[in-house]
């Protein structure tokens, strides 16, 4: 007969990678850790872990396993919830994924309120500017900027973002201000990674338009594009969630070229076909409320 905290125990070190970091998360020793899972391989009659001194990888059975095992840790977790949010409360884990700039900027003074107010939520924030696949990576939402490619997601509309193309005085002192499409082509551009072309795209009469500049910085991350054109690098297209505090300051300039950025939103994401929780569906009513319309970066 196997146990439901033994296949618990077993996802916990799967998305852990060691049994260390999985009794750290599940907030047991590691001899329970290891006994739960040996009792577990005992059951099944089968090995779900390679072990060596560096890490733990699944094996084939291993591999096979956790895909039901997954589901099966999910349901019992989410009746649970169920059950306790017929009697008002809000309980369990909740796991989202979001930005590193607009999480340390925007996302914090959101989420401490909701948390004071339901303390058995244990909420697990992940920060990454990677375009996190929420179905295989175990999350219950993703908070994301802009256009949600993935058909696999359900997304909810949090707040509106407006995007500006930026400079600071001593670049455009240097190389001068565009005015048009035609004038911003050629200038020095700092671009954002993890979308994957290195150009500025814009809402023309007719549809997308889109202008590559020359790259004189490639990053991942927002607080550094910012940076770099407070340097004076180049030009960049920021949300203005990044960029507002130093567009007031003079720091940087807003660059109107007489067309606008494509329109984009800030979204909280949730796999297709999964129920979404009533804590889930709390924490995006909480961020909408928190964000406002307009949000503060853009009063």
């Amino acid at each position: 007969m196997l146990k439901l905290d033994g296949i618990a125990t077993f996802v916990a070190i799967a998305e852990a990678g060691s049994l260390s970091e999985a009794a750290r998360r599940l907030r047991l020793s590691k001899s329970v850790v290891s006994d739960r899972l040996a009792e577990l391989e005992r059951g099944l009659g089968a090995s779900l872990l390679h072990r060596s001194a560096r890490r733990l990888t699944l094996t084939e059975d291993g591999a096979a396993f956790l895909i039901r095992a997954t589901r099966i840790a999910r349901d019992v977790e989410e009746a649970a919830a169920d059950m306790a949010e017929r009697r008002g409360a809000l309980v369990g884990a909740l796991r989202i994924s979001a930005p590193v700039t607009f999480g340390r900027m925007h996302l914090g003074p959101a989420i401490y309120p909701f948390l004071a107010r339901h303390p058995r939520i244990e909420l697990t924030l992940d920060l990454d500017d990677r375009r996190i696949d929420a179905s295989s990576d175990s999350f219950d939402a993703v908070l994301r900027h802009g256009p949600i490619a993935d058909s696999r997601l359900v997304a909810w509309t949090l707040a509106p973002s407006r995007r500006a193309l930026v400079a600071s005085p001593d670049y455009l002192a240097r190389r001068g201000t565009p005015g048009s499409l035609a004038e911003l082509d050629g200038h020095d551009g700092i671009f954002y990674t993890n979308r994957g072309v290195g150009d500025w795209r814009f809402r023309g009469p007719e549809g997308a338009i889109s202008v590559r500049g020359r790259p004189a910085l490639r990053v991942n991350n927002g607080d550094m594009m910012r940076d770099a054109a407070l340097a004076g690098l180049g030009i960049a297209l920021l949300p203005l969630f990044i960029a507002s505090a130093e567009i007031r300051s003079g720091g940087l300039r807003i660059v109107d070229i007489g067309v606008q950025p494509e329109t984009e939103f800030i979204h909280l994401a949730h796999p297709e076909g999964r129920r979404p929780s009533a804590k889930l569906r709390a924490f995006a009513d909480c961020l909408r409320r928190a964000f406002g319309d307009p949000p503060p970066w853009e009063r």
